[in-house]
């Protein structure tokens, strides 16, 4: 049996995802496709324009069988935690086969090498990241002059966000001793960040753009028709566009906090706590206090996520526990028929519980604790970090939900109401 795995954020599903689903399944030549799409909230810090089962049921009607939700704690983390997130869930499922990433590159042994260098890294690479933090770089850009300086400057390659992100899903792979097969297409159309709107070719940041326009319709040329009849219909009934601008509230948040209370959430280091706390009190306007927080080492990504980090109160040291650990549970979003199928496997195969219905989520790990104590089955499970883990979902959907364009339909329970989609 194999079995495809797909990372996604599908922020919307456009042309280009159509191609990258295409491509895998015809390299691959599954039996079933699982995808691993991204929650709420998604890895450059904003909240997805619609919500995460209007964006499980479009994979569905695309070609996928079965989507999982990554967990929040990843989905909106550096590369790094958001491969050990996404790669963690489809090793865990104890099914899935191959892995196929997009690429700009195309070059799958040369990602591998620099992988393995970053995993395994000799004296000399580690000198020269070294030096390249101190120099004020940001991460990515240190490991990436670092790596210049050690292999080549074939390296140059790795200046795309799909190649940066690939090399992470190696390493994890890496990490998890994993049988799963890693291959790479290469990606069309824009690059990933590109705002210009190019019709078929658009990327989905330009694809927000245009809908956040007001030009809707004008989108519909970068979209495939089930992807604009759900955004269409998500729309009509108040619950999206959603854009990253409605988190202003957060500013007045900040402005409760004391610089302490910043320096135990994960991701401040480096001072960011202060440009933080500074910037709280010198704008009331989102994009300026970014601006205002913006260093040579602090991107925008980064700050972006900083900023959910303390919505949602990441502290450091649960954060850090998750990416040893990895992901504690299999959260069910949708599924079809073949989909259902693969599920029964999973069940006797997983490393970690299934969840179908979030109100059972406890039941579920009693069960498995059962289950353990009596040596029934060797569950890979940490009781309060997947107790951590879960409740930060339930507490991003809540959110995300506060931020929908219609009060009316603003209530909390999102994940207690909603089944997982089938079709």
């Amino acid at each position: 049996m194999k079995v495809l795995g797909i990372v996604v954020e599908y922020n919307p599903f456009h042309y280009g995802h159509l191609h990258h689903l295409r491509e895998s399944i015809k390299l691959v030549n599954p039996d079933y496709v699982v995808a691993v799409m991204s929650g709420n909230f998604c890895q450059r810090g904003e909240p997805a324009i619609v919500n995460k089962y209007a964006r499980a049921k479009i994979a569905l009607l695309n070609g996928v069988d079965l989507v999982l939700e990554l967990p929040t704690v990843y989905a909106i983390q550096d590369a790094g935690g958001f491969a050990l997130g996404s790669v963690g869930i489809l090793h865990k499922t104890g099914v899935v086969t191959d892995i196929v990433f997009g690429s700009e590159s195309g070059d799958i042994e040369f990602l591998k090498k620099v992988a393995h260098m970053l995993v395994n890294q000799t004296p000399e690479f580690q000198a020269e990241f070294k030096k390249q933090l101190k120099m004020g770089f940001s991460y990515p850009n240190a490991r990436k002059y670092a790596l210049m300086g050690v292999l080549s400057e074939e390296v140059v390659k790795l200046s795309k966000s799909n190649d940066i992100l690939g090399i992470e899903y190696l390493k994890a792979l890496m990490k998890y001793n994993s049988s799963i097969e890693p291959h790479v297409i290469n990606r069309i159309g824009a690059d990933y960040n590109d705002p210009v709107f190019k019709g078929k070719l658009s990327s989905a940041t330009a694809i927000r753009k245009v809908i956040k326009a007001g030009e809707f319709e004008a989108a519909k040329d970068a979209i495939p028709p089930t992807t604009y009849e759900i955004l269409k219909e998500e729309f009509s009934k108040g619950r999206g566009p959603i854009f990253w601008e409605y988190l202003e509230f957060v500013i007045a948040m900040f402005r409760k906090m004391r610089r302490e209370d910043f320096e135990k959430i994960y991701s401040f280091n480096e001072g960011l706590d202060l440009r933080f706390w500074e910037a709280a009190r010198q704008t009331g306007d989102l994009q300026q206090f970014v601006e205002l927080v913006k260093a040579k080492r602090f991107t925008y990504s980064r700050i972006r996520r900083a900023i959910l980090h303390v919505l949602f109160d990441l502290e450091k040291e649960q954060m850090e526990k998750s990416n040893v650990l990895g992901p504690q549970y299999l959260r069910i979003l949708g599924f079809n028929n073949k989909g259902r199928e693969l599920l029964k496997e999973i069940k006797r195969k997983s490393q970690i519980p299934l969840i179908a219905t979030a109100s059972l989520y406890k039941q579920v790990l009693e069960e498995v604790e059962k289950q353990r104590n009596e040596g029934k089955r060797e569950w890979q499970v940490d009781r309060e970090l997947y107790l951590w883990q879960f409740e930060k979902d339930i507490l991003a959907s809540d959110i995300y939900t506060f931020l929908y364009p219609d009060k009316s339909v603003r209530s909390a329970g999102m994940d207690f109401e909603q089944q997982p989609i089938m079709v």
